[in-house]
């Protein structure tokens, strides 16, 4: 059986940041825009074509799609968002409505009211 007795003396990675991740996120921008700029003097930078980010997409769409859990949410957000805009146009339309009928001497109601 082994013995764990040379572990003891192990202390437990603390949890704060370090390098590059303690910097904050302008100067982290920065210095990974200078990288990119020095691999594109140095021809070394990969550039993807329209077929290579095309697969790409794709790859990273089925990825996505696999979380069912994911795009039953986006679904919903969706669909609220369909029909926040139908409920809006439709008050938007019965507003003009309105409008109209008060512009040509108020609405049916008023008048049966008066006539009573």
């Amino acid at each position: 059986m082994a013995s764990n007795s040379g572990n003891e003396n192990i202390k437990p990675k603390s949890s704060a940041k370090r390098g590059f991740a303690a910097m904050d996120e302008a100067t982290q921008r920065s210095i990974a825009s200078k990288g990119g700029q020095a691999a594109h003097q140095k021809g070394t930078a990969h550039e993807f074509d329209s077929e290579e980010a095309r697969r790409a997409g794709q790859k990273g769409g089925e990825a996505v799609s696999r979380d069912r859990a994911h795009m039953a949410t986006i679904g919903r957000k969706g669909g609220e968002s369909r029909q926040s805009a139908a409920r809006a146009k439709a008050q938007q339309a019965a507003g003009q409505s309105g409008a109209e009928q008060s512009s040509k001497g108020g609405s049916r109601q008023s008048s049966k009211a008066a006539n009573h």
